[in-house]
């Protein structure tokens, strides 16, 4: 039965009726955000105060560092709202802004990581060329056109979301507002109409990952006919980092929304959802900073600024 009331707040899910584990849960989410701002403010800081680093593919990463702490902060700070006091409640303005940040800074991702592999693509096949297609206007235009596309991809989503009607209780299974299970509360068959935008948006995600795969398809048919070690070995360590960022982000999510039915459960889709939410943002930092050794000169500057 489907009750037409309206809701006023939604249950997010708990993770655990204890007190104890409650502060668990609020450690773990806490040590991952802390660790995502404290890896990406040094990555954004250390772009920002080296002139050696400012550059297309350092301006895209600052644009990527802060889209990581945007969307990590607005899937977990509720969260670990929720795990400090013990509540589940999260209101219905809440929960359509959140639906609109995770989506805006998500969409927003994956369109900047498509423009980073058109940018490596630039650099290595095409060097001659590179100011020429990546000058600081181009930059600039490549970066706010990921920026609006996130916009209007989290706009279409929370409108086409929030206008269905809800009434199959309130009770979401996920530590955020997560639109399937928003969908799962709705009283109408209209929200074949929000599937049908759900798949539109896999197959541009699945677009922008086909997009990533053939430029660097290119890009290792340049470099591999590169013949120094040393420069294959530069141009490996600017691609491979980005690589495998595409590769973290996009195929959770891929999996996560294109999984069959049969191996669906809600303990997966937990699991997946802090995949391609929390895990990224604390991880990405890393994974660029392992092999970029004038990203690590830069971050070693400044700690020593600091330390001194």
């Amino acid at each position: 039965m489907c009750n037409s009331s309206s809701i006023t707040e939604f249950l997010l899910l708990a993770f655990a009726d204890t007190r104890e584990l409650q502060l668990l849960h609020f450690a773990l989410f806490l040590g991952i955000y802390l660790a995502a701002l404290l890896g990406n403010g040094l990555i954004i800081t250390a772009v920002a105060c080296d002139h050696h680093l400012h550059t297309p593919m350092y301006f895209f990463l600052v644009n990527l560092a802060l889209l990581d702490l945007g969307g990590i902060s607005a899937s977990v700070l509720k969260a670990m709202d929720n795990f400090l006091s013990g509540k589940r409640t999260i209101s219905y303005a809440g929960c359509a802004a959140q639906v609109f940040l995770v989506f805006f800074f998500y969409s927003s991702e994956i369109s900047l990581l498509t423009v980073m592999a058109y940018d490596r693509y630039i650099a290595i096949c095409k060097p001659l060329h590179y100011g020429t297609f990546l000058s600081s206007r181009a930059c600039a235009r490549m970066a706010a056109a990921a920026w609006g596309s996130g916009f209007l991809h989290a706009v279409l989503h929370t409108a086409s979301t929030f206008s269905l009607p809800l009434g199959r209780g309130n009770a979401l299974h996920q530590f955020f507002c997560e639109i399937p299970q928003i969908l799962k509360l709705s009283c109408s068959d209209s929200y074949l109409r929000e599937v049908r935008i759900t798949t539109v948006s896999a197959f541009l995600v699945c677009g922008c990952f086909a997009f990533v795969a053939l430029s660097y398809v290119q890009i290792f048919r340049a470099v591999l006919r590169i013949p120094s070690q040393q420069g294959r070995h530069k141009a490996f360590s600017t691609c491979l980092p980005h690589l495998a960022v595409v590769s973290l982000n996009v195929s959770t999510v891929i999996f996560a929304h294109l999984k069959p039915p049969s191996i669906s459960s809600p303990s997966l889709d937990l699991v997946l959802a802090f995949l391609y939410l929390v895990v990224p943002p604390a991880l990405n930092p890393l994974i660029y900073s392992m092999r970029n050794q004038e990203l690590k000169d830069a971050v070693w500057k400044i700690k020593a600024v600091y330390i001194s």
